[in-house]
């Protein structure tokens, strides 16, 4: 008879907080906390929103009647850190420093291992991160980018891949150190990742710039036009990056990122619409290919997840284009909260030892 572990796992987004009890596999509890503007906006900055947001964690657990002495670990999404291999890790104290000063960038992932480690002091059980977006498991090869001073970083969906492919390697009565995938998550942003024997050995920053262009992101974008606009005198730094990761992609064409109102459009007759659609399409599906020959063809699965997978005419085309690499699986949306518990689920069973930060 399996023991039973009861987790409370913990993902903040930059407006929200996520939370959620787990029995096992099981979810109990499940609660996105939705913060005013003006709440936040107090704050100087992000980081100094951990009590806030910890108070109002517990007020809530407890407005629900859920016992957290019963708890046997807290965990969070892992936030801006320094480059480590994919895993579950154990907060500590260097690991706390990295997220107080942002050691990659200020986000609000950053809250997520202060405020699973103060939960859990408290309660004297321990803390826990799975699978933050600095995984960091690129062959060495991969790492060039032609441009000897900017070396290609490695920052993606980590998370999402991660627990989609340990789905997958399941559903298969496999493990997942022992298949290649290519695991395609569709959401805002777009990372296509190559999985090989449990690494993420090559991956597009979905980030700062690479890869196919997605709702809200540019992508590769021509590097001689882009130098030439940041130069032209037209723009801040802050507006070209901007249209970048935020205004690019499909909101940039269409001013819009929201997928259901372009398929409306496409629906109602928009051409401009249609073509825009299917080109975000074929650059997944190019990209696609890119990762199949990362994989030296031996591919066992490709997978499409995230937001955008729920878009039949939308994950159509892009298998029209790539089935003939392999068979392709279709899990659509994310439940970021059950894998950050499937990552501690297999610690507590021991069925993997946590890792220490930094690797």
């Amino acid at each position: 008879m399996l023991a039973k572990f009861r987790n409370l796992v913990i993902n903040p987004g930059s407006t929200s907080t996520k939370i959620g009890v787990f029995d096992n596999e099981t979810c109990i509890f499940e609660k996105t906390i939705r913060h005013q503007s003006d709440e936040l906006n107090q704050f100087p900055s992000i980081i100094e929103q951990h009590m806030y947001r910890k108070h109002i964690i517990l007020n809530q657990l407890d407005y629900e009647g859920i016992n957290i002495s019963k708890l046997s670990a807290v965990c969070a999404r892992g936030g801006l850190l320094q480059p480590i291999e994919g895993g579950t890790y154990e907060v500590n104290e260097q690991m706390l420093t990295d997220l107080r000063i942002g050691y990659n960038g200020e986000h609000a992932s950053n809250l997520g291992g202060i405020i699973a480690n103060e939960i859990a002091l408290n309660l004297n059980i321990p803390a826990y991160i799975v699978d933050p977006v600095v995984v960091d498991e690129l062959a060495e090869i991969a790492r060039y980018s032609g441009f000897s001073e900017i070396p290609r970083k490695s920052i993606f969906h980590a998370l999402n891949q991660k627990a989609v492919a340990r789905k997958v390697a399941n559903d298969m009565n496999k493990q997942y150190e022992d298949l290649n995938f290519i695991v395609t998550h569709m959401g805002g942003g777009i990372t296509v990742g190559a999985h090989q024997r449990g690494k993420v050995v090559d991956v597009n920053n979905g980030l700062h710039g690479e890869g196919p262009f997605s709702p809200e992101r540019a992508g590769t974008v021509p590097a001689g036009d882009l130098i030439a606009l940041c130069f032209s005198g037209q723009y801040y730094r802050e507006e070209v990056m901007k249209k970048i990761v935020g205004q690019g992609g499909m909101m940039g064409y269409l001013h819009t990122s929201d997928a259901i109102e372009v398929e409306r459009r496409i629906a109602s007759g928009d051409e401009k619409a249609k073509e825009i659609y299917e080109a975000m399409a074929y650059q997944v599906a190019k990209e696609i290919g890119s990762m199949s020959a990362v994989l030296s063809g031996d591919v066992d699965r490709i997978v499409l997840t995230g937001g955008l997978a729920h878009g039949k005419s939308f994950t159509e085309s892009i298998i029209r284009r790539i089935n003939w690499i392999a068979d392709t699986v279709v899990y659509p949306g994310e439940d970021e909260l059950q894998a950050l518990n499937a990552g501690v689920i297999r610690i507590l069973r021991g069925e993997e030892i946590a890792k220490t930060y930094p690797n």
